[in-house]
């Protein structure tokens, strides 16, 4: 244990009080619409737990930020009342604070590091981060960040998700001429397809990319690269100097088992891209729906299963089982998510694998049979290794399955790029800047770590900016 910073300490004692909770919707009510669950924090409820922040000499909590936001000059700002000041120190380095402050797993990044998480319950940084954020958009008063003067110099991002729209920002302000090139139809990348509406709000996430577009980023949707252009093309004859890519994680991924190919069966990337970017949940107010299954079983443990699993239960789902082959302690998910998946009925059976799906003479799911397991030594995880109970099967009835245990790297760009490397599982290598082996090519997010948390991809999108631009420079 560190020891405690006792100057900061002595002055502030009400510093070690619980923090402040964070106000949501009814969970009977929130399981039948889309809206928010968080509701976010009152003016008074925000300075309440600024109040508890020590200020501590040594900033652990900026180490753990993926971005590195000067949190205790925001969280001292904010207690002060200047919440103009308090959002601008931390769009020095987020440039999607809103965003941030619903779904990057503070827990596991700055807030684990907080002294005061070793005696009682860490600054609530995320729920800060999301009040002033939220506070300057609804005043209408969104301030744009300075750009410096033009450089002659053009720069492609490939993909709209975090670590795109971060380059591209960190892009404009050095003076670049940027432009997005984005597949879907709308900009935002997983942001918009990926997270349901109750946790990041569609709304908020086209704020954010308003303010990017006032800074002379231009978007291009519609536009797949590897088809429209490849990466040689955007280099030689579109004429830009530089390219990122951040096209990110998409590429769906079954488990292999017999009646994956019945009708019925998803994976989570089509289920929540329906949901979310195609908003099924207003059929027939919008043109695309997704199935209303009464019985829905979702397999997987992360927070893509928790979402299609509270997905399903928005769009009229009866019953809702979450499948994982572990138990409650090695869920993947993040607590918050898990704990309002819970709330709201989702039914989890734990310590169960699927072994096949199983259907009726038309081609539809009826039911899927699965297999118990039991914890065994730990794996290369650091997670106990699920092993299975001989004799065990049994049969679970439902209409819908959705696979929700990871993506793959989209083959698209890699096969239509001569020249760029890629690892044993399909995903770019590239170096701690960001530089692939291909010359004028970077590459960030989800497409070089596999799928990981928003803040890292943008962690990524922030370093390989600052290397673009020295290579445009020199």
């Amino acid at each position: 244990m560190q020891p405690v910073d006792t100057e900061a300490v002595e002055p502030k004692k009400k510093g070690i009080q619980p923090r402040t909770p964070m106000p949501e919707q009814d969970a009977k009510e929130r399981g039948s619409n889309f809206n928010e669950v968080a509701l976010g924090y009152t003016e008074e409820q925000a300075i309440e737990e600024a109040n508890r922040c020590l200020q501590c000499k040594k900033r652990n909590c900026v180490e753990g930020c993926p971005v590195q936001v000067a949190i205790p000059e925001f969280v001292s700002l904010l207690r002060e009342g200047n919440f103009e000041g308090s959002i601008g120190k931390i769009k020095e380095t987020n440039a999607l604070p809103a965003v941030c402050g619903r779904v990057c797993p503070q827990e596991e990044q700055c807030e684990v590091k907080c002294i005061l998480n070793k005696k009682g319950q860490p600054i609530a940084i995320g729920r800060l981060e999301r009040y002033v954020a939220d506070r300057e958009r609804e005043s209408g008063s969104v301030a744009v960040p300075k750009c410096k003067p033009k450089t002659g110099k053009k720069v492609a991002v490939v993909g709209s998700g975090p670590a795109g729209l971060t380059v591209a920002g960190d892009l404009a302000k050095e003076g670049h001429a940027v432009t997005i090139f984005e597949g879907l139809h709308k900009p935002g990348g997983v942001l918009v397809y990926g997270i349901p509406e109750f946790r990041l709000p569609k709304a908020i996430v086209q704020a954010e990319i308003d303010v990017l577009k006032q800074m002379g980023v231009e978007i291009k949707c519609d536009a797949v690269i590897g088809a429209l252009y490849t990466i040689d093309e955007l280099l030689n004859e579109e004429g830009f100097d530089a390219v990122f890519i951040g096209s990110g994680a998409g590429l769906p991924t079954f488990m292999g088992i017999p009646g994956e190919n019945l009708n019925g069966v998803f994976s989570a990337n089509e289920f929540l891209t329906r949901a979310n970017l195609m908003k099924a949940y207003q059929f027939p107010k919008a043109d695309t729906p997704t199935r209303e299954g009464h019985n829905v079983v979702v397999v997987g443990g992360g927070n893509v299963a928790m979402d299609s699993a509270r997905t399903a239960l928005r769009l009229g789902a009866h019953n809702v089982y979450l499948v994982y082959r572990r138990s409650m302690e090695e869920l993947p998910a993040r607590i918050e998510e898990v704990h309002h998946a819970e709330e709201e009925g989702i039914d989890f059976r734990l310590l169960t694998n699927p072994t096949k799906i199983v259907g009726n003479d038309e081609g539809w799911v009826t039911h899927i049979e699965c297999l118990r397991m039991e914890l065994g030594e730990p794996d290369d995880s650091g997670r106990r290794r699920p092993v299975p109970v001989q004799g065990s099967e049994f049969l679970i009835e439902c209409d819908t399955v959705i696979m929700a245990i990871g993506t793959g790297a989209n083959p698209l760009i890699p096969s239509t790029t001569p020249g760029l490397d890629l690892n044993k599982w399909g995903y770019i290598v590239a170096d701690d800047d960001g530089k692939t082996s291909k010359d004028a090519v970077w590459a960030g997010g989800d497409i070089v770590t596999g799928a990981a948390t928003v803040i890292l991809a943008m962690g990524a999108g922030r370093v390989a900016a600052t290397e673009i631009t020295e290579y445009l420079s020199s």
